[in-house]
């Protein structure tokens, strides 16, 4: 009986080297890109991957004088006190409302505009426009909601005035639990709709345009051109934000919910970024909003994981 084995062994043996002269073959011939690259991975190395050393941070008693591995380990401790305290139920509530709403209102928002702004054919109305849109975006968030307490007063804001010319009364809009997650996800969409578009208008500009041609030609409308052609040429830069944008579902940003807290509307407007601030900063609990931080990136991880999954799966398209 002749064996075979030793042949495969050989072949077996061969696939390391032939993978190991495929990556150097890479890196040779565009040794340019990576070059361009090193940088990038340089600083997110350092600023990324390094502090991750700080993660046991959540398993130990941290003393400033022990340093962060001389603390004594405590294990699941800090994160039972998390699932254990009164507040858990609340927190995940508002993070999860305010992110989902987010989410569900603002990520169709840049792509409807920029369908809009495709089919302007005048140039410089097409400019004017995308200038008008952009400009929100580098209003700094403390800016922002500054003038959205201006704006939201009911004594002097012209917002204020309008609802009392309404008959609604006077109305604080900032102060109320029933009007703080929509006054919140509007001001998102009017801030960055116009700036979350420029990826979307350059997907657009890649369509090839006999395309747009070929349905004029067919007796086409505009309506019938955005959905045959327009929004197919979307759908995987679309899947990909989309994808992306699930890693942060309990990411809600911090800067902007801090700035618009108040006592009336604390109830609905502390959530986990807050929270951690709160008790890691001013109250000094290191371990304790290291855990509540690490599991809220924990969860963030397994639904980017999940719907990175669900993408590949369904339309055959992922980021890995």
């Amino acid at each position: 009986m002749i064996s075979r084995s030793g042949p495969k062994l050989k072949r077996a043996a061969a696939l390391p080297k032939a993978r190991k002269q495929t990556v150097l073959n890479t890196f040779r011939r565009d040794y340019q890109l990576w070059i361009m690259i090193f940088p990038a991975v340089v600083v997110i190395f350092i600023f990324n991957y390094i502090p991750m050393y700080g993660i046991q941070l959540a398993f130990r008693d941290y003393s400033f004088t022990k340093g962060l591995t001389g603390g004594e380990w405590r294990g699941l401790f800090y994160f039972r006190q998390f699932f254990e305290n009164y507040i858990f139920v609340d927190l995940m509530k508002n993070t999860v409302v305010i992110s989902v709403a987010t989410i569900v209102l603002s990520f169709p928002a840049p792509i409807i505009l920029a369908l809009l702004i495709n089919q302007v054919r005048l140039k410089r109305a097409k400019k004017t426009l995308q200038t008008t849109v952009y400009l929100p975006h580098f209003i700094s968030t403390v800016v922002m909601v500054g003038l959205l307490s201006v704006l939201l007063s009911p004594n002097s804001g012209i917002i204020g005035h309008l609802l009392q010319w309404l008959g609604l009364g006077d109305v604080n809009l900032l102060g109320s639990t029933k009007t703080f997650v929509p006054v919140y996800v509007l001001s998102e969409i009017w801030q960055h709709g116009g700036w979350n578009s420029i990826i979307y208008l350059a997907a657009l500009s890649t369509v090839d345009p006999q395309l747009y041609d070929s349905a004029k030609m067919d007796g086409a409308s505009r309506w019938q051109t955005i959905r045959y052609v327009d929004i197919p040429a979307l759908v995987p830069t679309i899947i990909i934000l989309f994808v992306l944008s699930m890693g942060s579902v309990l990411g809600t940003g911090f800067e902007k919910v801090f700035l618009m807290q108040n006592p009336l509307n604390l109830p609905v407007s502390e959530v986990i970024a807050t929270y951690v601030y709160k008790i890691g900063i001013i109250s000094s609990q290191f371990s304790y909003s290291a855990a509540i931080g690490l599991f809220n990136t924990v969860i963030n991880f397994i639904f980017l994981f999940v719907m990175n999954m669900i993408a590949k799966r369904c339309s055959d398209i992922s980021l890995w």
